[in-house]
């Protein structure tokens, strides 16, 4: 688009991340060099917006570093993201790299899909939920591609540089977040700006959830801003998840450096084997133990990812499992985020904030 179009604004100043939160990837996943935004790749993660987008028009510049990069951009995203995953419930347009190939279920020229719970109807679709191009655009690593992204009432479009060829509808969320991903690959980003449209009358199950002052406390790189308890040879650092690998009833613990007063948390955890427990504590006090049967009948399957949450409602500390209350006691404590983990078992998605006295 020719670059005196009226209303645009840059979304980087060129020198920091300021607009921008470091959702589940560190500093050291985003830096500035030149005047470019470069994503190492590592570890799988996201940064989002600090605020909500429902209609606009969104223009960037991308080229990938290495062939077979994979990265993309999100939108009408949530402040966290999904369970068990690495990445936002949202509409995702792909950044992928040229020699990743062409299929019958992906292309490399820009489609866009509904990921982890949001809904989109495709145009130019393939029996599912993902919209294909209608032509070849994309320019392979290391040349550069421009993106024109146009949301507008739950319908979006993507032009390649300079020309439209995907589009999706009736999506939803349809106001939220804007994302850029990590996903391995070097991605070097430039001319980010964004046109914000008057915003519509939206029901409210079509807003994504909203910032609720959550952190990412687990950098996926290593262990800094914890302390463990036990043999430092029994966590692994595996990119966006972290994992306890031990012999069944072999139990140690890793307990953040940071204090919250009071403590409300996210934490995503799978039990790999029959054998395998985990807990949350606050400090020393267990908080959420998977082997509670109040917890336990709220539980995915062995080897499948579980979301518990404490958050506080009217006063008094709940503790969400997979989206269910599970148990509820009184007022919420102040503490650092303790993981407890026996056997062999995966955390991810580790989030915490102090939480506010009348909100949940």
């Amino acid at each position: 688009m020719p670059a005196a179009e009226d209303g645009f604004e840059p979304m980087f100043n060129g020198k920091d991340l300021t607009g921008w939160v470091l959702t589940n990837t560190p500093p050291e996943t985003w830096t500035f060099q030149d005047g470019l935004l470069v994503c190492t790749g590592k570890p799988i993660g996201e940064i989002r917006t600090e605020k909500m987008y429902q209609n606009f028009i969104m223009e960037l510049e991308w080229r990938h570093m290495v062939p077979r990069g994979n990265a993309g951009v999100f939108v009408w995203a949530d402040d966290i993201t999904a369970r068990g995953v690495p990445f936002h419930r949202g509409i995702e347009v792909q950044v992928l790299e040229n020699a990743y190939g062409n299929t019958q279920s992906y292309t490399t020229h820009g489609d866009i899909f509904p990921i982890h719970g949001a809904k989109m109807n495709p145009v130019n679709g393939r029996g599912g939920s993902r919209a294909f191009p209608t032509e070849m655009r994309s320019n392979p690593s290391p040349e550069w591609n421009h993106y024109r992204i146009e949301c507008r009432d739950g319908e979006i479009s993507l032009a390649v540089n300079g020309k439209v060829v995907t589009r999706g509808t009736d999506a939803s969320p349809r106001k939220g977040y804007i994302c850029l991903e990590s996903e391995g690959g070097v991605v070097h980003y430039r001319n980010i700006r964004i046109k914000s449209l008057p915003d519509t009358d939206i029901a409210p199950e079509q807003i994504a959830i909203a910032n609720r002052g959550y952190e990412s406390l687990y950098t996926g790189l290593n262990l800094k801003g914890w302390t463990q308890t036990s043999d430092s040879e029994l966590w692994k650092v595996n990119d966006w998840t972290l994992s306890h690998n031990a012999a069944a009833g072999q139990t140690s613990r890793l307990v953040s450096d940071r204090n919250f007063d009071p403590i409300g948390f996210v934490v995503d955890i799978r039990l790999k084997d029959e054998s395998s427990k985990a807990s949350v504590a606050i400090g020393d006090q267990t908080t959420v133990d998977l082997a509670d049967p109040e917890i336990a009948k709220h539980l995915q399957k062995i080897g499948q990812w579980n979301r518990v949450e404490l958050t506080r409602v009217d006063g008094k500390r709940v503790v969400m499992v997979n989206g269910q209350p599970a148990t509820v006691s009184q007022s919420p404590l102040p503490g650092k985020l303790t993981l407890v983990a026996s056997g062999n078992v995966d955390f991810c998605n580790v989030y915490a904030r102090s939480i506010p006295e009348s909100k949940p």
